[in-house]
C-alpha cells in the first residue's frame, strides 16, 4: 500500500462489508487486493474469477463497482450473471458523474504509466550502477467461503 489513507480506506471498506453482511445474516469471506485497478494479474482477482466459474460463489458484494476493477468490471459482472452469482453493490446510489469517472480514469492511467516509467528507469540504474533498492511491497489478502465473496481492491 502506498499511503496511510489507502490503508484506512481498506479498513473502512472491510468494516462496511462485514456489517452489511452481518445485518443480512450472511456468512462471508473477504478477498482483498491492493494495487492498481488496471492490474489484471492480481491473485485475488484470479481466485475470484475461478470461484465464480466453478460455482463456489453464490453472492458477490462490493462496496463500490469500481472497487472490482477500474476498467473491465463489466466482464466479471457478466461472468456472475452467466454463472448465477447475485451481485450487490452497496454504494450504487453514490454513482459519480461522467466527468468524475473520466477524471479518475485519467489519473489512474497516468499513475500506472508513471510507475512503469520510473520502474524501468530504476531497473536501468541498477544495471548501470550495480545497486539494488527495495521498494514498498503491495499486499493482498484473501479469505474464502463458498456462500459469499466480498471483494476489496485499492
Amino acid at each position: 500500500m502506498s499511503t496511510n489513507a489507502q490503508k484506512d480506506d481498506l479498513v473502512r471498506q472491510v468494516a462496511l462489508l462485514e456489517s452489511y453482511c452481518a445485518a443480512n445474516g450472511w456468512s462471508y469471506e473477504i478477498i482483498s487486493d491492493v494495487g492498481s485497478g488496471l492490474n489484471y494479474h492480481k491473485r485475488g482477482l484470479k481466485v475470484l474469477i475461478s470461484w465464480i466459474c466453478s460455482g463456489e460463489v453464490g453472492r458477490l458484494v462490493l462496496s463500490h463497482k469500481d472497487r472490482l476493477l477500474r476498467f473491465g468490471s463489466e466482464l466479471v459482472l457478466s461472468l456472475c450473471e452467466h454463472f448465477g452469482v447475485e451481485v450487490i453493490i452497496i454504494n450504487a446510489s453514490e454513482d459519480s458523474t461522467f466527468e468524475e469517472d473520466l477524471t479518475n480514469d485519467v489519473i489512474e492511467i497516468v499513475t500506472v504509466f508513471s510507475g512503469w516509467l520510473y520502474g524501468s528507469r530504476n531497473h536501468k540504474n541498477k544495471k548501470v550502477y550495480g545497486t539494488a533498492s527495495r521498494g514498498g511491497q503491495r499486499g493482498n489478502s484473501m479469505i474464502r467461503s463458498p456462500s459469499l465473496t466480498l471483494w476489496l481492491a485499492l
